[in-house]
């Protein structure tokens, strides 16, 4: 004898025999899906690399790495200019990297490193602007979650074959790569 919630259920007259498994689970990627992490991707992307261009290249009214050199050491980093080309090489390219759905776990993890330095140097005073970490936060969410799922169906990582079946495991394993090394950068700022 079988338990009911081991029997299978039997279709209804006139219902057409559908597989179970294939009933209850949803697709796993969807046009809209796809479609929403594209958007998600290439605006946070471009973004951070945009931050990335300001701290590089002073564009976009930015200090370039002398002016942003100077905020890195009065933030307490050692060698402020090299602090400051790590930080904009990291967003231009993580950002980049997620625009294009390139390495995106790793790309995601890089801009979650950054953006944990950011909110510590920006301080916890409140959480809404101008003196909050509402935006950072947002970024850093925002960066984490397309680590994890993944860059959907319209990026380049379709075409490597290590990352074309995203995991969560490779997106969890780089935002922890991403929290660790974050967490080192800290412990050298004064």
């Amino acid at each position: 004898m079988t338990s009911p919630s081991v029997t299978t259920p039997k279709p209804r007259t006139g219902e057409p025999a559908v597989s179970l498994a294939r009933a209850s689970v949803p697709a796993l990627s969807t046009p809209a899906h796809d479609v929403g992490l594209l958007l998600l991707r290439v605006v946070l992307g471009l973004t951070m690399a945009g931050h990335g261009a300001q701290k590089l290249f002073g564009w976009f009214g930015g200090g370039g790495i002398s002016g942003t050199g100077q905020f890195f050491t009065a933030s307490g980093y050692p060698a402020g200019d090299a602090m400051a080309v790590l930080a904009g090489l990291t967003e231009t390219l993580g950002g980049l990297g997620l625009a294009l759905g390139l390495l995106t776990p790793l790309a995601g993890a890089a801009l979650v490193g950054t953006m944990i330095n950011a909110i510590a140097v920006h301080g916890a005073g409140s959480f809404f602007a101008p003196q909050g970490i509402e935006y950072e936060l947002l970024l850093t969410a925002g960066a984490a979650a397309l680590a994890l799922t993944g860059p959907g169906r319209y990026a380049v990582d379709r075409f490597l074959p290590v990352l074309r079946g995203h995991r969560l495991a490779h997106g969890a394993l780089a935002v922890a790569l991403g929290v660790v090394t974050a967490s080192v950068l800290l412990l050298v700022r004064n």
